[in-house]
């Protein structure tokens, strides 16, 4: 067992607004899998990175293991993946890597297939199955799940689960409760460590928001009266502070002894009034830190118009195939006003295609569909490469009205600073937070999203899933988070 001992680090970046760590100090178990969670923006992939020595920052990080990071910086793509494995760990052997790869239910021909022509899940699995045969390493693992489907990530979080040690970023509830067996989360107003996995992180955490909402107003009367004692001690105290400066001659003897004794009385008056004074404001703000790790959650709101028929889309016996075997046969659904329709089924299986197909895109086909006239669509892209600019820019392309638009980014736990921000400086859970925001403001008949809650945080995650339970609107969407399926999705098509 060894220390990963975090002292009083403070970090921010060179045209940042706000530290992103003061004064923070703890310390991590290196025989621990530890799920690191937290608020978008909060620090988590800066953190991992500052690990690895890629920042300056004042304190101390010490250790006695070699990080490495995950997902691996692969230069050249043109190598096929036992090339790659080899330039990641010089010392493997090929019946390593082959295990690790079946363990992983990855196609051991991906070893021979240049990187370039991999999937998103198979880049995944390799790069895993190399650095774990990396001997003296710890894996700092960050959001390995975005391009796994939901078989996908069941048999990596069970993959990891076997593993002995390393810290994983992620915002997949079910993923983690699958692998770790602690949890590091940047709150509001701390940083934390538990024993357990992410539902007992969960479940502690509700509790403890439940028990600060129900002393909630009892805290504001009790700050409320000690405000006003202090103000009324601060009164006496000003009142005994005048009375050294002199004496009513008309009131009291003016006798050189008994003015030093009203003198030395007021200011045993003056001290203990402020005394009184000074403990009374530490009382209030001890108070006030009580109510500051609740995370805002705020209720959110989607502006969806309503279609002239209850049929918006209907499929049938649709197939596409782009000229080297069908991507998806046969395929038949409808679409009906408050169908929130989840598109399953493995990565390749054809969910993107039929996505491009429904939003008038030109895709082969055969099979009917009709799309009904005049339809609007909201689309939100799993891809935040091309959303650029200011936040107002943004919101104007998108003919959503701004005061709205950042109203929406606000319970969505943007600051001020981050509304001011471009945002290509904002982190890429903030990014997709954009993308969400735009299309909860704009008036579409329905809403189609694919890959959604991609480095979402959990506490957003659980807010939208909220408000699509509770407003109902019509959707479609690609999703691998298997809880915001199971919450959200009143239909499964699968392909």
């Amino acid at each position: 067992m060894s220390l990963i001992n975090i002292t009083n680090l403070t970090f921010a970046y060179e045209d940042g607004y706000d530290n992103v760590f003061e004064n923070v100090s703890f310390q991590i178990d290196t025989d621990w899998k530890l799920g690191f969670t937290g608020r978008n923006g909060r620090g988590k992939t800066t953190f991992l990175k500052l690990l690895m020595g890629k920042y300056e920052y004042r304190g101390s990080i010490s250790a006695s293991v070699d990080f490495e990071y995950f997902p691996y910086e692969v230069k050249d793509q043109s190598l096929n993946g036992l090339e790659i494995a080899e330039e990641m760990c010089p010392a493997l052997q090929y019946w390593q890597i082959v295990k690790e790869l079946n363990i992983l239910e990855a196609d051991e021909g991906i070893l021979y297939r240049p990187f370039s022509t991999m999937s998103g899940g198979e880049r995944a699995k390799l790069l895993l199955a190399a650095m774990f045969l990396k001997e003296n390493s710890f894996l700092l693992i960050d959001e390995p799940t975005n391009h796994l489907d939901i078989r996908g990530r069941e048999v990596v979080s069970r993959y990891l689960n076997g593993k002995k040690s390393f810290i994983l970023v992620s915002h997949d509830r079910a993923f983690l409760d699958g692998c770790v067996d602690h949890i590091l989360s940047i709150n509001k107003a701390d940083i934390e460590i538990i024993k357990g996995n992410f539902s007992v992180w969960l479940e502690n955490k509700e509790r403890k928001d439940s028990f600060e909402l129900a002393e909630n107003s009892k805290l504001k009367k009790e700050i409320k009266q000690l405000e006003t004692a202090a103000k009324e001690k601060r009164f006496w105290s000003d009142r005994a502070e005048s009375g050294k400066i002199g004496i009513d001659p008309l009131k009291v003897d003016n006798k050189k002894g008994h003015r030093a004794k009203e003198s030395a009385r007021a200011k045993k008056i003056m001290a203990r009034a402020k005394s009184i004074e000074t403990r009374q404001e530490n009382a209030i703000k001890e108070k006030s830190k009580l109510l500051k790790n609740i995370e805002s959650a705020d209720k959110l709101k989607i502006y969806q118009s309503d279609y002239r028929v209850s049929r918006l889309i209907t499929v049938n016996k649709l197939s596409v195939d782009y000229g080297s075997g069908a991507v998806f046969e046969n395929i038949s659904f409808e679409v009906n006003k408050g169908d929130r329709i989840a598109l399953s089924g493995k990565n390749g299986s054809g969910k993107s295609s039929l996505i491009k197909l429904l939003r008038g895109e030109n895709v082969p086909y055969t099979g009917e569909l009709a799309v009904g006239g005049g339809l609007i669509i909201s689309y939100v892209s799993q891809d935040t490469s091309n959303v650029k600019g200011w936040l107002s820019e943004y919101a104007e392309k998108l003919g959503a009205e701004d005061s709205l638009f950042k109203a929406m980014l606000s319970k969505l736990n943007f600051t001020r600073l981050d509304i001011d921000r471009r945002i290509e400086e904002l982190s890429e859970g903030e990014k997709k937070k954009v993308l969400i925001a735009g299309s909860l403001c704009e008036r579409a008949h329905i809403h189609i999203w694919d890959e959604p809650m991609n480095f979402i945080d959990v506490i957003s995650r659980m807010q939208i899933e909220e408000l699509l339970t509770e407003f109902r609107p019509t959707m479609i969407f690609v999703e691998h988070d298997k809880a915001f399926v199971e919450k959200v999705a009143n239909k499964i098509v699968e392909l």
